[in-house]
């Protein structure tokens, strides 16, 4: 994997005024690079962890805009990130919630795994779609997931996760 600049992120692409990937409009960042590979994937070309580009955490910020609920972090899987992208993801989480949006991010991983690994990105975000997309369990009528083993978790103000 390419060393990435700090206050940079390697993605494969960000998404303005999304309403799909959590409540309200949402600015979408979608990092580049995944080791879980489910099959039939809706964006298999950000596994590979040298694909996409670079962009500083000052551009995806001067892209947020103030009617936005918050940022959604998808991929690839943010949590299958280097220390490097781990922590301008956590910069940018906090950045986020500097001017009052929440952090939702999506993961192939199910909560329990991340917590048993402690994860440091699951203390930055509100809220997690857990689990990868099962092509025979898909179910497109769900919100904000594409198959029915998908859980939506909202972390409460404690910092517990409560399954939505």
């Amino acid at each position: 994997m390419k060393k990435v600049p700090n206050q940079f992120l390697r993605v494969a692409g960000v998404a303005r005024d999304s309403t799909v990937d959590g409540p309200g409009m949402r600015l979408t960042v979608f990092v580049q690079g995944c080791k879980i590979k489910c099959p039939r994937c809706q964006n298999p070309e950000t596994w590979d962890f040298n694909g996409g580009y670079l962009i500083s955490l000052g551009d995806i910020m001067s892209m947020y805009r103030p009617q936005y609920r918050g940022l959604t972090l998808s991929g690839g899987e943010p949590f299958d990130q280097d220390e490097e992208q781990t922590a301008a993801l956590l910069s940018l989480a906090s950045s986020i919630h500097a001017r009052g949006g929440d952090v939702w991010a999506y993961s192939g991983h199910y909560l329990e795994f991340l917590q048993a690994k402690n994860h440091p990105l699951l203390e930055a975000i509100d809220a997690l779609v857990d689990g990868n997309f099962e092509y025979k369990l898909r179910d497109y009528t769900l919100r904000f997931r594409g198959s029915s083993n998908q859980r939506i978790w909202i972390k409460n103000p404690e910092g517990k996760w409560k399954n939505d």
